[in-house]
């Protein structure tokens, strides 16, 4: 299956929106990126509108139509009437010029190939041949039908889409020229692939491609009374134009995919008979499509400007014969591996989920049970950290993991300088009996704040600040932290008593080995003093003596 919708991976921010919002959960998620599926999607484009990072794309068919607008043959544009609430106040008239600007050849309204399609339906109310017959105007709810409801295909109106209908119009009146569809549909990319139009723009492409050629779309008066079938876009458009209804059915409207589904979901059950469904998966049908929902969603504005400018009779047009506008819908299976009761269990068993009661069904992850989520999983479209009371439930006890056996003490204040979180380790430094003791209290209970409001005051942080805590008898290390984000403080605190003690001794015993140095030293001193004392005495007689044998001698030698 071609891929029509694209997700840009760089903007992707892992918030499981579009999986909320997916009708049928296809989308994918590895590697904590969205993906579709695209042999599950039915192409209803809710994804793309909710999405609140844009990362969802659909593919962009402007190049091809440039090509074909330089080839050859002519280029014949098939406008959804939907137009007129998307280009306000302009008519196919005006459209048609501003497209001729750009290379087509010419344009015509979708709603031709509309009332061919209502005429159609007319007959098969009246052959009352069919028990339930939904309208198959709408290219999701006929995927949806045919992906996810296989046993009701028989229920779809075997007859051709608007858009369909209208190209082989123009392929029997212009055979040499090429279709390229207008509107505001996703999903009409999928089905002009597979019919084999040219190719299929939406209104926001076309805008795109008129503002790059500096065309601007005008307005000319159109006055006309035909053209009933513009009113297909709207919710109950199409029995609006049926006018020879058969009494035997019972006819009702259905919009938004949930509806559907549901409506779906009866049939299938065998509680409803006799009805024709004018069936749409966008809420406010066509007017309400994704393009239109997620750029210009008025939707009282886009019913009005649709009735304004629809008129009160048919197209003058040929209607084709029944053999000529029928169409098949069938099955599409797709092979899904399904889990095992055991597998389910043991995958719940891994995001924490041992009970029944453990299973929230939050829907947080985009399923409607846990049980759905683990077979998502299972299938390898989910992923384990999707379940956010699991990830919660595990950063929580990692936390409190690190707090508890971390060997200094923590404390959480919060701007309000009350104490939200303490470890055990924080409790023992500040004698504290009991977490509960000190959980929500003003942290002046417990000590002096005086720090922890310049930190917050001015955001510098302390680092490592030792002092004396007299009303604790120990000395602390303190480090003070700001998160500016959640606006609180983050102190921790390190029990400095016995380095303070033995940082203190070894002064202590510095202290008295120095003084005992001194003391030894000058005693040595004194020692030393006295020797040389007594040295100096010994030398100055020994000096007399030997002066007083050098004169004697020196007298026996004269004589």
């Amino acid at each position: 299956m071609v891929e029509f919708l694209k997700f840009e991976k760089s903007n992707c921010k892992n918030c499981y929106k579009c999986i909320r919002n997916c009708p049928v959960k296809a989308i994918r998620f590895s590697g904590n990126l969205a993906s579709v599926i695209p042999e599950e999607c039915i192409l209803c484009g809710k994804c793309y509108v909710v999405c609140p990072q844009n990362a969802k794309k659909i593919v962009d068919e402007t190049e091809i139509v440039n090509v074909l607008l330089h080839g050859d043959a002519p280029v014949i544009a098939s406008v959804a009437p939907s137009f007129a609430a998307y280009f306000n106040g302009v008519g196919i008239n005006a459209l048609e010029t501003a497209l001729k600007k750009l290379g087509f050849a010419s344009a015509e309204e979708t709603a031709l190939g509309a009332t061919m399609v209502k005429t159609e339906y007319e007959r098969l109310v009246n052959a009352g041949e069919q028990d339930i017959i939904i309208t198959s105007c709408c290219h999701t709810v006929n995927l949806l039908v045919e992906k996810y409801y296989p046993r009701l295909v028989g229920y779809l109106a075997p007859v051709m889409t608007p858009m369909s209908a209208h190209h082989e119009d123009l392929k029997r009146r212009h055979p040499e020229a090429k279709t390229v569809f207008i509107g505001p549909c996703l999903s009409k990319k999928d089905e002009t692939d597979k019919i084999g139009i040219e190719a299929a723009l939406t209104f926001d492409e076309l805008s795109s491609m008129f503002e790059a050629a500096g065309i601007e779309v005008g307005q000319e008066s159109e006055d006309t009374d035909t053209g009933l079938a513009r009113f297909f876009p709207t919710t109950g458009g199409i029995l609006k134009t049926m006018t020879k209804k058969s009494p035997n059915y019972t006819y009702f409207t259905i919009d938004g995919i949930d509806n559907c589904v549901n409506a779906l979901k009866d049939i299938e059950s065998g509680k409803l008979h006799h009805c024709f469904i004018e069936m749409s998966a966008c809420a406010g049908s066509c007017v309400g499509g994704p393009i239109m929902e997620k750029n210009r969603n008025t939707p009282v504005r886009h019913y009005q400007a649709i009735s304004e400018y629809a008129g009160e009779k048919d197209f003058d047009i040929e209607q084709p014969s029944p053999s000529h506008i029928v169409a098949e819908y069938a099955p599409i299976i797709t092979e899904k591996a399904e889990p095992t009761e055991e597998q389910i269990t043991e995958i719940l068993h891994k995001i924490g989920k041992f009970t029944a009661e453990d299973e929230l069904n939050c829907g947080t992850c985009g399923y409607d049970s846990c049980r759905e989520k683990a077979k998502a999983v299972f299938q390898g479209k989910a992923e384990l950290n999707m379940c956010l009371p699991f990830l919660m439930d595990k950063s929580e006890r990692f936390t409190n993991n690190i707090l508890e056996n971390s060997p200094n003490g923590i404390m959480v204040v919060n701007e309000f300088y009350e104490i939200q979180q303490i470890n055990k380790a924080a409790l023992k430094a500040m004698n504290i009996h009991s977490r509960s003791d000190v959980l929500g209290e003003p942290l002046v209970r417990v000590m002096n704040p005086a720090d922890f409001l310049s930190v917050m005051e001015d955001g510098k942080k302390v680092n490592n600040k030792r002092d004396y805590y007299a009303e604790f008898g120990k000395y602390l290390e303190l480090t003070i932290s700001r998160d500016s984000v959640a606006n609180q403080l983050i102190a921790i605190l390190r029990d400095v008593t016995d380095e303070e003690t033995a940082k203190k001794n070894k002064e202590k015993i510095s202290r008295k080995t120095i003084e005992t140095a001194d003391q030894v030293v000058d005693k040595q001193m004194r020692i030393v003093q006295e020797i040389a004392s007594l040295l100096g005495e010994t030398a100055a007689e020994t000096k007399i003596a030997l002066t007083k044998l050098k004169e004697s001698i020196t007298d026996d030698n004269d004589e």
